[in-house]
């Protein structure tokens, strides 16, 4: 069996930046690009220590830019002091930039609020006063479960103010899911809200609060914001409204001097164990990533209107809504709701009435907006738009090409990111003004990041040949370890290659230009007669064909192959579903990628499995395609009925 990933996809169109984007990015050409990136791999240590240095307000400063000696486990920007808050809010205060919008939010039902850096100075030093008076302390851990609204970011900011650690978990995860990441991280004070507002209906995340809390035994607070209005109750001595403490704390608050190693946050994601990681990050290293990342990756000016249309959540929340733009003090666009209330309108009359410049969302919306039609899109004036962005997965080139020509009228260059919760910020990206982009790659890694594609033995890959997606040197916004269980950090991210390289997870490629095109997780590599086929190039091809969508695939056991390709394809609207057109659809992938990777099955269907943050769920797919019964958490799903659908078409 070969020890490389078969790769075939061929995709030559090539698009470069326009003279439009040229004339106010910081880098305006791949030799710009390529000058920089060569001198902060020689030598990380200055790059990093020169960036630190220009990007993030240090009240002390760090003695030495790295410490390496008892790796993996990293130290940054060592005896340096900072804070989180005081970088993303008080020094644009500071500078004269307090009446500047830094949020902008709509909520789902319409509601808008436009609130400014002085505004939002006051309202974080307001909430770091109320958990100050509520016991919380530097290192004590703070759970946040609120729906995307100001008082999200607000909180996040405060808890970084004083120093608490937070852990922000997903509007839509369950009770179950609230009390393991609780617990995990030992949290003190839980804030949250009545409810949030989803698909015109109200999630009541109070109600799940309630059902979590009595087997939490660390936490003795509950904050909770006022947002939907519905009753909830209020459990006396443990249950507190926001609107009754928070506007009587002081709008004054002295931000401590934190060490750069200090936590920052611990994000959870999802463990092959079953039991959620919690993936820590800390102050110093973390914000020097997400700033110079947002900077230049998104090529942020004083006059844009940003909007990544994640949750605060998820990492991408963390990074590109809270901490690297507002670091960079950018004006930030926040939406409460989904993207199809009332209808797929609201995303570009979004853009449309706020003046949105840079857009940033996942390859799952996209399919999405692509399935919907374009006449949603093509009733907005979004003519404002200057960068988009995509985030969470890889994107198949027919996606990008209509992100490309429908959203960005062609004009607009779009920055295909790869990174992930462990590495904090973007690794792989194109600079807009500078990165020639191709329609499905990533293209190449950012400064000071020392991404390669490696065989199972270390040695690198030639160009086009798969394999492990690895980084060869430590960078500041890495994490730090798995919160309570340094050993399972090691054995996750650092065994693999035997503690030389961090191992993503992922499958990847790189071309004769040197692009990266990831091939998506090395957990959904097929074994197919001999050959390790990446399902992310299969989904790809069948995208490409005019009457798709979407397509899932996976892998169920066969004795003469090892693996049988099994296909799970949505239609765009007004197409028919036929057996003319599942052989088409095998016929089709057979021509782009070769006979080896045609489907032994296509089935349709109405929609894929997805978590709330718009992740195909593949697992529950394979146990569907495999002929078992569903099982593990679905409680991350975002729509049950299609998991019961699958079921029936199965049977």
């Amino acid at each position: 069996m070969s020890d490389s990933i078969h790769s075939s996809q061929n995709e030559t169109r090539k698009f470069p930046p326009s003279g439009r984007i040229k004339a106010r990015a910081a880098f305006t050409s791949m030799s710009d690009y390529e000058t920089l990136y060569e001198a902060s791999i020689e030598e990380p240590e200055a790059f990093w220590g020169a960036q630190a240095n220009a990007l993030i307000p240090w009240s002390t400063p760090f003695s030495q830019v790295l410490d390496w000696s008892k790796a993996p486990f990293a130290r940054w920007f060592v005896g340096g002091k900072t804070n989180a808050a005081v970088a993303c809010v008080d020094r644009h205060v500071k500078d004269g930039n307090g009446n500047k919008a830094a949020l902008i939010f709509e909520g789902e039902p319409g509601d808008t609020r436009t609130i400014t850096y002085a505004e939002l100075q006051r309202e974080v030093c307001r909430v770091a006063n109320t958990l100050e008076s509520l016991g919380v302390r530097a290192g004590d851990r703070v759970t946040i479960y609120l729906p995307m609204i100001p008082e999200a970011v607000i909180a996040m900011l405060a808890c970084a103010r004083i120093g608490a650690p937070h852990n922000v978990i997903f509007g839509g995860f369950s009770a179950d899911s609230v009390r393991d990441r609780v617990n995990d991280s030992g949290a003190k004070l839980i804030i949250t809200a009545d409810g949030g507002w989803r698909r015109g209906q109200i999630v009541k995340l109070k109600e799940t609060v309630d059902a979590a809390l009595p087997s939490c035994p660390t936490l003795t607070k509950c904050l909770v914001v006022r947002r939907t209005g519905q009753p909830v109750e209020m459990t006396p001595g443990r249950d507190l409204w926001w609107h009754d403490h928070v506007p009587l704390a002081s709008h004054k608050h002295e931000a401590p001097e934190l060490d750069s190693e200090h936590p920052l946050f611990m994000l959870y994601t999802s463990g092959s164990t079953g039991k959620p990681k919690g993936v820590l990050h800390t102050t110093g290293g973390y914000l020097v990533g997400a700033t110079i990342t947002a900077k230049y990756v998104f090529d942020l000016h004083p006059d844009d209107v940003y909007w990544c249309t994640a949750d605060v959540g998820w990492v991408t929340g963390h990074s590109y809504i809270v901490y690297g733009p507002l670091s960079n003090g950018a004006t930030v666009m926040l939406y409460e709701g989904a993207p199809n209330q009332p209808d797929f309108s609201r995303f570009w009359s979004i853009i449309e009435r706020h003046g949105v410049t840079i857009f940033y969302t996942a390859p799952t919306a996209i399919r999405a907006f692509i399935k919907a039609g374009d006449q949603f899109p093509q009733k907005h004036d979004l003519s404002s738009l200057r960068v988009l962005g995509s985030v969470g997965e890889p994107i198949n080139p027919e996606a990008w090409m209509w992100y490309h020509r429908v959203i960005g009228g062609e004009r607009c260059p779009i920055v295909d990111t790869w990174w992930q919760t462990e590495t904090g910020a973007i690794m792989i990206s194109p600079l807009p003004g500078a990165t020639p982009t191709k329609p499905g790659t990533a293209t190449r890694p950012f400064f000071g990041i020392a991404a390669d594609v490696v065989r199972h033995d270390g040695t690198s890959c030639g160009p086009n040949e798969g394999g492990y997606l690895v980084v060869k040197a430590p960078w500041p916004s890495m994490l730090r370890t798995i919160y309570g269980d340094d050993q399972r950090y090691v054995d996750t991210y650092w065994h693999k290659f035997g503690g030389k390289y961090y191992f993503a997870g992922d499958g990847a490629r790189k071309d004769e230009d040197g692009y990266f095109w990831i091939m998506g997780r090395i957990d959904d590599v097929l074994n197919v007669a001999g050959h390790r086929l990446g399902t992310a190039e299969i989904e790809s091809a069948l995208v490409s064909h005019d009457s798709v969508a979407e397509a899932a695939v996976v892998g169920r056991p066969d004795e003469l192959k090892g693996s049988a390709v099994v296909a799970f394809v949505t239609l765009k609207a007004g197409r028919t579903q036929s057996p003319e057109l599942k052989e088409a659809l095998r016929a089709h992938v057979a021509t782009h990628i070769g006979a080896l990777a045609r489907p032994d099955e296509v089935r349709f269907a109405d929609a894929l499995p997805k978590t709330r943050s718009g992740k195909i769920m593949r697992r529950l797919l394979t146990e569907i395609a495999q002929g078992k019964t569903t099982s593990g958490d679905t409680t991350t799903l975002e729509d049950l009925s299609v998991l019961a659908k699958l079921r029936e078409e199965d049977e």
